[in-house]
C-alpha cells in the first residue's frame, strides 16, 4: 500500500483527546476520506428513499415482500458464504459499550461474543467515539487494563482463549459525525466508525485468528445492505486482505428489513454472518412507518408487547427459518435485566424471566441471543446448551414448517392488550431517565433494573406520540392528550428531584432531558429519529 496523500479530513470543535494521534493517524483518515467520497452520495440517496418508502406506506397502510426480488426467494441454490470458526458458536452474545471498564468485562464475561458498540448503547460524543476506538485496539494488542477510582478494583484479560469475539456495531446510517467534516460537510458516523476500526485492526484480529465482524444496525433496505457489501469490497482491496475477510450480521430492527431478509442476505452473502431479531427498534419503526394507519396499528405498553405476540412471533420464527434455509446465523433478542445487589427476589423472578425467554429461543431454532449483564450469561448459555449440546449451532434446523404471510408482520390488532395509564407513565419516566443520561454522554443506562439503550427512548416517545394522535382512552378514563403527557413529565420531574436531592438534580440535564422528550413526543413534525435532535444538544 502507497503512503496515503495527507487527509482532507478536519477535525473540528474537538478538545484534544489524550492518545488520539494513535486512532486518528493520517492514514486512517486518508481512508475515512476515500469511504467517505465514495460512498456517501449513494448513501444520501438511499436516505431519500426511506422518506418516499414512508409516504408510500402512509398511502397504503400495508407492505409486501417485494415482487422485483422473487427469482432471489424463489432460488434456492444460493447460500452465505461458510461461518469462519471464531462466529461458528455464538450461542451466547453480550453488549455494552466501548468503555474501558466494560471492554475488559465483555471480553472476559464468559460470552461467545461481544457486540462492541458504537451505537444505541454508546452516546455519540467525541470522547467516546475516539477512545471506544482505542480501547478496541489496545485490547486487540493485551494492551488494556482498568483500576475503578472509587472501589479501586482492578480489571485486566483472561487468557486470550478465554475471550469473546468482538463484532463491532457503527452508527446507523442516518447520523452523522460533526467532529469529522470533508469541504465542511461532516462525515457519516457509520463510515468514521467502520473506517477507523477497519484500518486500525483488521489485520491484527486476522493475526489473532479472527477479523474484522461487524453488526450492522437500522438497516431498512436490501439496497442499503448492497451498500455495506461494496464498501467491504473496497475496504477489504484498499488495506490488502483476501476478499470475504468481512463478516456482518444485520439487525432486522425495522418493519420494512423484516420484508426482505433473504434479499439482504443475498446481497451480502460473500460477507454475510446472519441476521439478529432486536425488539425496541422494530416496534419503534412499526410506529413510524404506520403512524397513520389507524387504530389497528396501535401499540399498547411496550411490556405488554413480548415475542410471543402473534406479529412477533412470524416475525422471528421467518428469521429463524429465512437464516438457515440460506445458511446463516439467526440471533435472537436481548435480555435486559440488570441483576440488583440488594433483591434477591427481584432476581430471581427476572432470572426465570429470562430462562424462558432463552428456552423459547433455542426451542424455536436460534443460534445465539443477547444478553446485557454478565451474570446472564450462564443463564443463557445453559439454556442453549440444553438444545445445541456440542453442536456450535442448530443452522440444520430448517424450519420448514414455518409459513408467514405478508399480512402476519403487521398484525398489531393480533395482540390482546391496550395501553394503559401506568404504560404511559413508565414510557415518560424511562424516556427522561434515559435522554438525562445520554445527555452527559452515556448511552447504556440500567433504570428500573433493565439496561436500557436508545432504542428504548425511541420506543417511549413514539408510543406517546401514537397514543396522543390516536386518541387513546385509558382504562382510568383519561385520554392521551398533549396536557396529560405535560402533567405526567412535570410528576416525574418533582419526583427525579425528590429522589435523587437539589443538588445532583441541579447538577444533572434532567430540565433538559424532560424539553426534548415532549418535543419529540408532542411535535405534529414526527421526528424520524430522537438521537438527531437529541445530537445537537449533546456536548463534547
Amino acid at each position: 500500500m502507497s503512503a496515503p496523500a495527507p487527509s482532507p479530513l478536519a477535525v473540528v470543535d474537538a478538545e484534544p483527546l489524550p492518545r488520539q494521534e494513535e486512532v486518528l493517524t493520517e492514514a486512517a483518515l486518508a481512508f475515512v476520506a476515500e469511504l467517505h467520497r465514495r460512498f456517501t452520495p449513494r448513501r444520501d440517496e438511499l436516505l431519500a428513499r426511506r422518506a418516499e418508502r414512508r409516504a408510500e406506506i402512509a398511502r397504503t397502510s400495508t407492505l409486501d415482500f417485494l415482487p422485483e426480488t422473487a427469482a432471489i426467494r424463489a432460488d434456492d441454490s444460493w447460500r452465505v458464504a461458510p461461518a469462519p470458526a471464531a462466529l461458528n458458536d455464538r450461542r451466547v452474545e453480550i453488549t455494552g459499550p466501548t468503555d474501558r471498564k466494560m471492554t475488559i468485562n465483555a471480553l472476559n464475561s464468559g460470552a461467545k461474543v461481544w457486540l462492541a458498540d458504537f451505537e444505541d448503547a454508546s452516546a455519540p460524543t467525541w470522547e467516546n467515539v475516539v477512545l471506544g476506538q482505542l480501547n478496541l485496539i489496545d485490547a486487540y494488542g493485551r494492551n488494556i487494563d482498568f483500576t475503578d477510582p472509587r472501589s479501586g478494583k482492578s480489571y485486566a484479560l483472561k487468557p486470550a482463549d478465554q475471550l469473546a469475539t468482538v463484532v463491532m456495531r457503527p452508527r446507523g446510517w442516518h447520523l452523522e459525525e460533526r467532529h469529522l467534516t470533508f469541504d465542511g460537510r461532516p462525515v457519516p458516523g457509520a463510515l468514521v466508525d467502520f473506517g477507523l476500526y477497519f484500518f486500525h485492526n483488521a489485520q491484527r484480529l486476522i493475526d489473532l485468528g479472527k477479523g474484522p465482524y461487524f453488526y450492522l444496525p437500522k438497516t431498512e433496505s436490501h439496497l442499503e445492505a448492497r451498500l455495506w457489501n461494496e464498501i467491504f469490497v473496497f475496504a477489504q482491496d484498499y488495506v490488502g486482505i483476501p476478499q470475504g475477510t468481512v463478516r456482518a450480521t444485520v439487525l432486522i430492527e425495522t418493519i420494512t428489513a423484516a420484508y426482505e431478509m433473504e434479499e439482504i442476505l443475498y446481497e451480502l452473502r460473500d460477507h454475510a454472518a446472519g441476521l439478529n431479531a432486536g425488539r425496541w427498534d422494530y416496534l419503534f419503526s412499526i410506529v413510524k412507518n404506520f403512524r397513520d394507519g389507524g387504530s389497528k396499528f396501535v401499540l399498547p405498553d411496550r411490556n405488554a408487547v413480548t415475542m410471543t405476540a402473534p406479529f412477533m412471533r412470524a416475525y422471528t420464527e421467518l428469521l429463524v427459518r429465512t437464516c438457515h434455509k440460506r445458511g446463516a446465523h439467526a440471533i435472537g433478542g436481548m435480555a435486559a435485566f440488570i441483576p440488583s445487589r440488594k433483591d434477591a427476589e427481584v432476581n430471581k423472578v427476572a432470572f426465570e424471566k429470562v430462562k424462558a425467554d432463552k428456552d423459547r429461543e433455542a426451542g424455536d431454532g436460534f443460534d445465539g441471543s443477547w444478553v446485557a449483564h454478565p451474570d446472564l450469561v450462564p443463564i443463557a448459555m445453559a439454556s442453549f446448551d440444553a438444545v445445541l449440546g456440542e453442536k456450535p449451532n442448530q443452522k440444520d434446523r430448517l424450519r420448514e414448517d414455518v409459513s408467514v404471510a405478508p399480512g402476519d408482520l403487521i398484525a398489531i390488532d393480533s395482540l390482546d392488550a391496550r395501553p394503559t395509564y401506568a404504560g404511559l407513565v413508565s414510557a415518560v419516566q424511562v424516556g427522561i431517565r434515559y435522554i438525562e443520561a445520554w445527555l452527559r454522554g452515556l448511552g447504556a443506562v440500567a433504570i428500573f433494573n433493565l439496561m436500557e439503550d436508545a432504542a428504548t427512548a425511541e420506543i417511549s416517545r413514539s408510543q406517546i406520540w401514537q397514543w396522543i394522535n390516536a386518541g387513546v382512552v385509558f382504562e382510568n378514563g383519561e385520554t392521551a392528550t398533549p396536557e396529560l403527557a405535560r402533567t405526567v413529565a412535570a410528576e416525574e420531574l418533582a419526583a427525579i428531584r425528590e429522589e435523587i436531592g437539589e443538588e445532583a438534580f441541579a447538577a444533572g440535564k434532567w430540565q433538559q432531558a424532560h424539553d426534548l422528550l415532549l418535543h419529540v413526543s408532542l411535535d405534529a413534525d414526527y421526528a424520524d429519529f430522537l438521537t438527531l435532535p437529541a445530537y445537537e444538544q449533546l456536548v463534547g
